[in-house]
């Protein structure tokens, strides 16, 4: 797998950790939670990607909620599982903010985590919101 996909994994599971702990960002950057073989294997790159993903979710954490909220129907924001949410708070960032990456990767990549991470539903249901999202924002 490339680094890019390692990164967003890693900011995933960091966003999911946050949903939990709400550790200060610095704490979150230091990946201490993550094993020291995990940490070894990965290239540098990976690293700086996942913290640009997580730094920038988390600074407009407020904003990627709202849109989220937006495109969920018929489901509570508070309802859903810490998984899908981390997975669609990265996702959202990516198709907002991280212009020069394709939304079609953003979503794909979505996907794939959502098919390793979540349960039998979850890539369905990320890829209607994500794709909803993408949607209205194409058509602005």
């Amino acid at each position: 797998m490339g680094a890019r996909h390692q990164g967003r994994v890693i900011a995933f599971q960091t966003l999911y950790r946050f949903d939990f702990t709400h550790e200060p960002l610095g704490d979150l950057l230091d990946f201490s939670w993550l094993d020291k073989k995990r940490q070894q294997v990965y290239p540098e790159e990976t690293y700086v990607f996942a913290k640009f993903i997580i730094a920038g979710t988390l600074e407009n954490l407020n904003t990627i909620d709202m849109v989220i909220k937006k495109h969920l129907e018929h489901w509570d924001f508070s309802r859903l599982l810490k998984v899908d949410l981390a997975n669609l708070r990265i996702s959202v960032y990516g198709i907002l903010y991280q212009q020069d990456i394709p939304a079609s990767v953003t979503i794909d990549e979505a996907i794939y985590i959502a098919k390793e991470f979540g349960n039998d539903d979850s890539y369905r249901f990320i890829n209607g919101v994500l794709d909803s999202i993408y949607k209205s924002l194409k058509n602005k």
